[in-house]
């Protein structure tokens, strides 16, 4: 059944160019798999993105500051090679060296409802990445049969969703996308929550 997520991942690596993929369930649960995983102490989020991303350092007891710095189509979290590339469409568009988070949500161009993915070009990231989406294990072989040995995440994408993905791809992949500046977002810093 996990053969068509597999599918999804090797067709939005190709289209990206990107060696690697692992679909997750939403491009915020990406981006802290790979915080997670690079086990970074301190990062900065933009004070103008989406409000999930600000809310990961406090989720994961991190150091955080804000960064005012504009951005267009994705940004770095600062101090990492994480990037949020939420709204980012284009084809042949992966940055080497980076993890970088794609999001499938409703308004994105490439829209499934719900789903991310992470993009990377180092096998050991990747086959480690993908078992933490899964709850630490491996997928297509049954869980009772494998000894855990990661702490994993139920932040896995559903083979409907990418069913959805694979059958939506070729009506958007070559239609130009909307272009997302900073200013699409309201300044979080001056939000209540984070006071």
């Amino acid at each position: 059944m996990f053969q068509i997520v597999d599918e999804f991942e090797k067709t939005m690596a190709d289209f990206y160019e990107a060696p690697y993929a692992i679909a997750t369930d939403s491009c915020t649960h990406a981006i802290e798999l790979c915080l997670r995983f690079k086990g970074f102490n301190e990062i900065n989020i933009p004070n103008r993105t989406y409000i999930s991303i600000a809310f990961l350092p406090i989720k994961l007891n991190l150091k955080w500051s804000w960064s005012k710095k504009e951005w267009s189509n994705y940004y770095y979290l600062g101090n990492t090679n994480i990037i949020d590339a939420a709204v980012y469409w284009k084809e042949g568009g992966y940055i080497p060296g980076s993890y970088m988070c794609l999001s499938f949500q409703f308004q994105k161009h490439l829209s499934l409802g719900r789903g991310g993915m992470i993009l990377c070009d180092d096998y050991e990231s990747y086959k480690l990445l993908k078992k933490m989406s899964y709850d630490g294990r491996m997928p297509n072989i049954p869980w009772r049969d494998q000894n855990i040995d990661l702490l994993g995440y139920h932040y896995y994408m559903t083979p409907e969703t990418a069913a959805i993905g694979i059958d939506k791809f070729n009506q958007v992949k070559s239609v130009v996308p909307r272009k997302w500046v900073w200013s699409d977002w309201p300044d979080l810093s001056q939000m209540d929550v984070f006071r």
